[in-house]
């Protein structure tokens, strides 16, 4: 088991080479698929930068500050998209048949599902991500410290771990209902959606699910508030985003428990 978790990058890159391979056989095409993307992703951000004209702060936060939040929830997102998300497409496979090639290969299935049609063109929303980041940190006043600078880089990881947590649970779910894939949408692409405002211009009602149903507060939410130093919700305690290596495990271990109850409900269509 230990050798086969620690096979399992190497395998995963030799399967995305190969897709990227074929990307960069056509450069040009590739790198206007990339300047695309970044440009529609960036008009996200132009919403913000229009109601921050008419107003300083929203939700207790300045331009700088939700410049931050939206920065990392962009980031986090479109790095566990870029790495996992083509796990979504699982239900279609599934629906062929073609799933049954997954499972008599010497790769993990989940390493082929993450890596089939890997799509190097999703780098656009990181990048987006990394400009409105640079544009929040030169905005924003922060009284950085060693544990607000380790906080902020790991909260940027462990919310790419939890979103890529929650793609592959969606893509577990569709061995159930195979055409569910907006379903498992509205917690990933939804979640980014959520997560780049401050949750305390939602209901407490929503504040409580994100935080003990659906972790999506951990993926930037309470570091942002650690770093910034400003106090959290619902009574708890300012240091709860030091949580999030923690809630990043926990959605880890149920993700691989979802795929495999998943693997273990296929049926091939026999075809």
């Amino acid at each position: 088991m230990v050798e086969r978790v620690l096979r399992a990058p190497a395998q995963y890159w030799l399967l995305i080479v190969m897709w990227i391979r074929s990307v960069l056989a056509y450069p040009a095409s590739f790198v206007l698929m990339l300047v695309g993307s970044t440009l529609v992703n960036l008009t996200d951000f132009v919403a913000v930068l229009m109601m921050f004209s008419h107003i300083t702060a929203f939700g207790g936060f300045t331009f700088g500050q939700m410049a931050l939040l939206y920065a990392t929830s962009s980031m986090a997102l479109g790095l566990a998209d870029l790495i996992t998300g083509s796990v979504e497409r699982v239900g279609e496979r599934i629906r062929t048949g073609a799933f049954d090639a997954y499972l008599i290969r010497p790769v993990p299935a989940l390493l082929q599902t993450a890596a089939d049609g890997f799509a190097l063109r999703r780098l656009g929303r990181p990048l987006q991500a990394g400009t409105v980041l640079a544009i929040a940190l030169s905005k924003v006043d922060i009284d950085w410290s060693v544990a607000r600078g380790i906080v902020f880089v790991v909260s940027v990881v462990t919310g790419a771990i939890i979103f890529g947590s929650l793609f592959v649970l969606g893509a577990a779910f569709q061995f159930v209902s195979i055409d569910s894939a907006e379903l498992a949408n509205s917690a990933t692409y939804g979640g980014q959606a959520l997560t780049q405002f401050p949750l305390t211009i939602f209901g407490k009602e929503i504040v409580r699910a994100v935080t003990f149903v659906v972790p999506l507060a951990f993926v930037n939410y309470y570091p942002v508030l650690f770093v910034l130093g400003k106090p959290a919700p619902l009574g708890l305690p300012s240091w709860i985003g030091l949580l999030s290596p923690l809630v990043a495990a926990v959605m880890v271990g149920l993700a691989s428990l979802g795929w495999r109850a998943g693997l273990r409900r296929y049926r091939s269509t026999g075809s």
